[in-house]
């Protein structure tokens, strides 16, 4: 029976990190581990096929061989010269033991070196609260490792080259014998590159790499809040030893805005309203990210009232409905009055006065619960 293809296997993309495999093998073999699915003979043949699978995927070297010729780069039977370096007869069991640490030695496997993926990289992007939420395209520059032209890459000054490295004879790594067990270890003297540099290059210091700038083109989905993160597949740091780019991650940050703050969907602001306005009623004109829209405030509103403007928030990133707007009244007192201004609230407040709870009715309770507050307390 011919064999599925082994990253439609661990539901992975061809151009899938290291991290994905690893994570996407965790789960299917969870989820089908015979444990948990007693007696399910597919279970046991899926459980099978994912764990072939990562054995495969998960290796450095086995994965390119298998990228390059299939299945036949990595089946030991098959006679090519890509799957010679893996095949042969059955694993030793130091073989095995190696495997299982193979995570705590850095991964790869002899021959030629070790392949290192890139580290990742973050980026945080500032953004108006307006860009936030109904997206944008913005270009941003971040520091990139490239090959030093001087030594075409190779760390070595001009007229030499890399040596092979004495230590592990090339293989990038060395065996280290603990008792019973052959463990299998990062060279530590090339760092599993397989060679030296004895004459480094004086513009990249031995490196390799030098140090320049690129231009990067992001798109914003409508939507992102602080915290958001995009993710830029393979514009990290570069792989050693002709290992894959790590990622870039764009953080992003929301920078405060003068009239509004987000809530989620929502969005809220304040908005000072006249005393008389308050007292009588009337309209006023509110400000949203999209235009402005008509409040209408009813008569004896009080400073603290939240109006809602439905619709008018943020649509969520994730998909779902947009949020609204939470309009907080807040009563302005009048200041700078002149005489005459000063005789009529004189005036307004002998009569409010009189009225008593009809036209303070807070106030009114308030000072009810005051005086039965004093009465009962003990002295």
């Amino acid at each position: 029976m011919a064999k599925r293809d082994y990253y439609e296997v661990l539901g992975v993309s061809r151009n899938a990190s290291d991290s994905d495999i690893k994570k996407s093998y965790r789960r299917m073999a969870m989820k089908y581990h015979p444990d948990r699915n007693p007696g399910d003979e597919d279970a046991e043949q899926r459980f099978k096929e994912v764990k072939e699978a990562y054995e495969i995927l998960g290796d450095s070297q086995k994965r390119a061989a298998y990228d390059q010729f299939g299945h036949a780069g990595v089946d030991p039977n098959a006679g090519m010269g890509a799957g010679a370096g893996f095949g042969g007869g059955g694993a030793s069991f130091s073989d095995i033991f190696s495997d299982v640490f193979g995570d705590i030695f850095g991964g790869g496997g002899p021959g030629g070196g070790r392949v290192y993926r890139g580290a990742d990289l973050r980026y945080t992007l500032e953004l108006s609260l307006e860009d936030a939420v109904f997206g944008t395209e913005t270009d941003i520059e971040v520091p990139t490792l490239v090959d030093c032209e001087t030594c075409s890459g190779s760390g070595a000054a001009k007229g030499s080259s890399p040596e092979t490295c004495p230590t592990c004879h090339g293989h990038g790594d060395v065996r280290v014998q603990q008792g019973f067990f052959s463990i299998q270890q990062t060279c530590p003297r090339c760092r599993g590159a397989g060679t030296i540099v004895t004459n480094p290059c004086g513009d990249c210091g031995g490196n390799g790499k030098v140090q320049q700038s690129k231009t990067l083109s992001v798109k914003i989905p409508a939507g992102v809040d602080t915290g958001d993160r995009i993710r830029l597949n393979g514009e990290g740091e570069p792989g050693e030893h002709g290992g894959p780019p790590g990622d870039l991650y764009v953080q992003v940050a929301v920078k405060p805005h003068p009239i509004f703050k987000r809530d989620g969907s929502d969005l809220r602001c304040e908005i000072p309203v006249a005393m008389p306005t308050a007292a009588l009623g009337g309209e006023l004109e509110v400000p949203t990210l999209d235009g402005r829209v008509n409040l209408r405030v009813p008569a004896g509103t009080q400073s603290g009232k939240i109006f809602r403007v439905r619709g008018k928030g943020v649509k969520p990133v994730r998909g779902g409905p947009p949020g609204d707007l939470l309009c907080r009244v807040t009563v302005e007192t009048p200041v700078n009055l002149t005489s005459r201004q000063k005789e009529l609230l004189e005036e307004l407040a002998d009569t409010l006065e009189r009225g008593g709870e009809k036209h303070n009715p807070r106030g009114s309770s308030w000072v009810d619960s005051v005086k039965s507050f004093f009465e009962n307390m003990r002295f």
